[in-house]
């Protein structure tokens, strides 16, 4: 085969990698995940440290120019940026995530050299590469590889090994394609990873029909309101009399519902400056029995300190209040704030002062079930949810995702939404000021929803469900210390064989 010269190695790789988010939501055009990564994958063999690196950081930054498009909208349309600068600033953000992905793969030059090694080695790098973003400088943890089986055969691992373990396993079908594009189809390895794969594969299907947990016995009314309203009017001091009046009406024929949830930040208000019309919502929702929950930033006068929350109101039986605790940087704090707030608008964002949530918080008790809460951002984390959801027999999430525009960024959001309802075999409930809102099984498949960028109601019912799953016993680890043990057992063989010939 002809080889490529070093421009059309690079276009190739930006083009892989900017197809990538095709296998997401909302096209779900699975199969292009692994045809994406394969390429990739193709082109680290033989590679230095520093070509390794170099190659990955083209392939992540079409991967996340395309896939994170969405920040341009939030920078422009909402920071106040001039196209061109929010153009440049967004190439910039996405060529930073570009590097940390890169990263781990300059160390794919440090693994044997062989068809073998590569299968191996190769998606236990792609899992560590996704996994150093779920935490390292607070962590992105978006357009992980698979999210692209969210409603696959594969799926049925989810409860097993979470939405990492289906990375894994799409990576190990990318870098067998590689092997066959190569030729190396009658290679033992690469025999082996595919027959591995069918296996798998088969797994998956059988694991779909596992159960992992009962209903309780019970279902909940849920009613969601969608305001849908204007965000460069929402933090505006005029607007507050009409928002507050709409949220009431859109509530008013639905008190005696089980639950009635408002979206995140739905009082543009801070909670003490508003008591009264919260006394009013909380009379008129414990005469009814009804438990309502809203996000509200908040201020806590002991501690000095803003947070974005979520407050009971009417019918609650414990805790009355839950505060987030991953926040989006520059959108809900200013990393070195000293030197960042004020140096252009897009740093000076209505609410962008918050601070941490304490971890293990109580979650909200509605008629006997437990419903753990994820604000926006923290429903991307797999394990934080995860974590919370153990004792709890329903999952929640609001988010106001107008601040994506009408992009690629809500299907996203709701398909990773899904994917935790999938890993803890729990109903999930998602409020959004303006889409996408939708009731979601334990099974992680949309059964209601309302339409996105529309104000109105979605009136539904969920079934509660107790029990866990072994992804929320355990979470990540077994996948993360399987693509550890993976990589420093194939380190370890490269050193054994160079010292084995150094001594010969």
């Amino acid at each position: 085969m002809k080889q490529l010269s070093r421009g059309q190695n690079f276009l190739s790789l930006f083009t892989a990698g900017a197809l990538f988010p095709l296998a997401l939501a909302p096209f779900s055009l699975w199969p292009i995940a692994s045809l994406s990564i394969a390429v990739l994958f193709w082109q680290l063999q033989h590679q230095s440290i520093t070509q390794a690196l170099i190659k990955a950081s083209v392939y992540g930054f079409g991967l996340f120019f395309v896939g994170a498009s969405w920040v341009y909208v939030s920078i422009h349309e909402h920071g106040f940026i001039p196209a061109p600068l929010a153009l440049l600033a967004t190439a910039l953000f996405c060529l930073f995530l570009a590097l940390l992905f890169a990263a781990p793969f300059a160390l794919s030059a440090l693994i044997p050299q062989t068809p073998s090694a590569w299968i191996i080695g190769l998606p236990a790098i792609w899992v560590l590469s996704e996994w150093i973003r779920t935490w390292i400088f607070t962590g992105f943890p978006w357009l992980f590889a698979g999210y692209a089986h969210t409603q696959t055969w594969l799926n049925g691992w989810a409860p097993v090994g979470g939405v990492l373990w289906l990375s894994f396993i799409c990576a190990l079908s990318a870098v067998v394609l590689a092997q066959l594009g190569q030729g190396k189809i009658a290679k033992r390895g690469t025999s082996m990873a595919a027959v591995a794969l069918l296996l798998l594969t088969a797994c998956g299907y059988a694991l779909q029909y596992k159960t992992w947990t009962v209903p309780s016995g019970q279902r909940l009314d849920v009613v969601l309101v969608q305001p849908n309203i204007d965000q460069h009017k929402k933090w505006a001091s005029d607007s507050l009399p009409n928002i507050l009046a709409q949220l009431k009406e859109q509530s008013k024929a639905h008190w005696g519902s089980d639950l009635v949830v408002w979206p995140e930040a739905a009082v543009p208000a801070l909670s003490h400056r508003v008591r009264g019309f919260l006394g009013t919502i909380h009379q008129r929702a414990e005469a009814s029995e009804t438990t309502l929950l809203t996000g509200i930033p908040t201020y806590d006068r002991a501690q000095k300190k803003y947070h974005n929350s979520m407050i009971a109101l009417g019918n609650i039986e414990s805790e009355r209040q839950y505060n987030k605790t991953r926040l989006v940087p520059f959108g809900e704090y200013v990393p070195m704030e000293s030197v960042m707030r004020g140096l252009i608008t897009f740093f000076n964002l209505p609410m962008s002062t918050f601070s941490l949530g304490a971890d293990n918080q109580a979650p909200f008790t509605v008629q006997g079930e437990n419903i753990s809460t994820a604000i926006c951002y923290e429903v991307v984390y797999p394990d934080l949810v995860a974590r919370n959801s153990r004792d709890s027999s329903v999952l929640l999430t609001v988010s106001n995702d107008a601040w994506f525009g009408q992009s690629l960024g809500p299907q996203q959001h709701m398909q990773m939404a899904q994917m935790r309802a999938l890993e803890n075999a729990k109903p999930m409930i998602r409020g959004t000021n303006n889409g996408i809102s939708a009731l979601v099984d334990h099974q992680g498949r949309i059964y209601q929803s309302i339409e996105q960028y529309t104000q109105g109601e979605l009136v539904g019912t969920i079934e509660p469900r107790n029990g866990r799953t072994v992804f929320s016993l355990l979470g990540s680890w077994p996948t993360v210390i399987l693509a550890l043990l993976s990589f420093f057992g194939l380190l370890t063989t490269t050193r054994s064989t160079k010292e084995a010939i150094y001594e010969h």
